[in-house]
């Protein structure tokens, strides 16, 4: 699979809190989260006050609780579009995927709460020309219908190669290798190529 450069050097950095997570997150993905740690607690808490952003990368070494994972260093940015606290203890947060961005360095701060330094990636260009693209669009709106809209964030772009290319890579059962590769590619054409060739190879389309 072919990888392209993701990130030039000269970008703007900022720090950001990371959550390392055994999922990629997409731009443009809804992600649902149970909060119980006391230092994502505390850091959604932070989020919603602040209406600042955090990180979620897939974790490369480690676990999701217990002492800091170590995470990819591409990953997305994620605001919290919704939350809840249904059960004492438990925060319910549905979080919505914003732009990529690569790690520059990383620390842990005394809670346990990885703080990045963070060079965020421009979105993508719209792109309407891939690949099977065609079939690729038309396959995802018949699986969106079936397991229902409401699970997506809109506005809804079948028009666009890029976000139905992060929507089939969201939804389709890849490995998470496999996913976190899809997320550092900036070419969505080729993105596109390579889901329409898995469809095609899964006898989907």
């Amino acid at each position: 699979m072919l990888l392209l450069n993701l990130f030039s050097s000269g970008r703007r950095r900022e720090a950001i809190p990371i959550f390392p997570l055994q999922t990629v997150l997409y731009p443009g993905s809804l992600l649902p989260l149970r909060i119980f740690e006391v230092r994502y607690m505390d850091m959604a808490k932070a989020c919603l006050r602040d209406k600042s952003a955090f990180g979620v990368c897939l974790i490369k070494e480690g676990q999701e609780v217990g002492a800091p994972a170590v995470p990819e260093r591409v990953g997305c940015v994620a605001r919290i579009a919704e939350c809840d606290m249904e059960e004492l203890g438990i925060l319910k947060v549905k979080a919505e995927g914003l732009e990529r961005f690569r790690i520059v360095s990383s620390e842990v701060n005394k809670s346990g709460l990885i703080i990045g330094e963070i060079e965020k990636h421009p979105p993508e260009e719209p792109a309407t020309e891939a690949a099977g693209f065609g079939e690729c669009a038309e396959f995802l709106r018949k699986v969106m219908a079936g397991i229902g809209p409401e699970r997506f964030a809109e506005p809804f772009r079948f028009e666009d190669a890029s976000w139905v290319g992060f929507r089939l890579a969201e939804i389709l059962p890849l490995r998470n290798d496999v996913k976190q590769k899809l997320l550092e590619l900036t070419d969505a054409s080729l993105r596109v190529a390579i889901l329409h060739r898995f469809l095609k190879q899964q006898q989907l389309i």
